[in-house]
């Protein structure tokens, strides 16, 4: 019960963390701010309050699912698992809804480089990973996935076989694409060589999952820039860069 509990609330503070991102968009504020800011409080602390496109891996999506059976089990409806587990099911769509609205759904034959497919950097667990429901919809909809994970990439090409383009490299995965989604904060993602970054792609278009970047900087450098519960940045040139 107890295990239950505690990993249970660590996935409530997340899908809380992600609902006031989503709030924020609509406001126009930055969740960074707002998480600066309760993480002050003592009471409340800085751990467990980054949003992002969901939580993933084995504990915490399996130990909700079990308190929530427990409660079940004993006539108990435990409202706010049930509020827990669908806020982390529409989240793991919140990528694509964006990537729909930038391209006003007409994905097909676009070519989506991905960073990172673990549920987390520095393992190879694709357990309830959100980058491959973030896949299968890119698929569903006619898109090419071009993908790179230092660790977990043999896992899911287990999965998804040719279905998608498994780089050597980062920036092989951005390679003639029109844009890139990070979906796993692995650590080599948060200095990329932007300049070398922009010649590759087709545009200069991100949409950051795990909000890796100041956005005034990504827009120097000339990017489109879409994160988690900020504003979007939009680059000071962001015509296609000539190869």
């Amino acid at each position: 019960m107890t295990k239950y509990a505690a990993n249970s609330y660590l996935a409530t503070r997340i899908s809380f963390m992600n609902e006031i991102a989503n709030l924020c968009e609509k406001m126009g504020a930055n969740v960074d701010m707002v998480r600066i800011g309760m993480g002050s409080d003592s009471r409340i602390g800085k751990r467990f309050l980054f949003p992002g496109i969901g939580y993933g891996g084995s504990c915490f999506p399996k130990d909700v699912q079990a308190l929530a059976k427990t409660a079940s089990d004993n006539s108990y409806d435990f409202k706010i698992l049930k509020a827990v587990m669908k806020v982390n099911t529409i989240q793991k769509t919140v990528m694509t809804k964006k990537l729909r609205k930038f391209y006003k759904s007409e994905l097909a034959n676009k070519t989506i480089g991905i960073w990172g497919l673990a549920f987390k950097p520095n393992t190879d667990d694709i357990r309830e990973a959100p980058a491959l429901v973030i896949i299968d919809e890119l698929l569903a909809m006619g898109a090419k996935v071009r993908a790179f994970d230092p660790e977990a990439m043999p896992n899911v090409e287990a999965i998804y076989g040719n279905k998608i383009t498994f780089c050597k490299s980062m920036y092989e995965a951005v390679s003639g694409a029109d844009c890139l989604a990070i979906m796993t904060e692995w650590s080599e993602f948060r200095t990329p060589d932007m300049e070398k970054l922009r010649s590759l792609m087709v545009e200069p278009v991100i949409f950051d999952g795990r909000n890796l970047y100041d956005g005034e900087q990504i827009k120097n450098q000339g990017f489109y820039y879409d994160s988690i519960g900020r504003p979007k940045v939009k680059a000071k040139k962001a015509a296609a860069v000539p190869k």
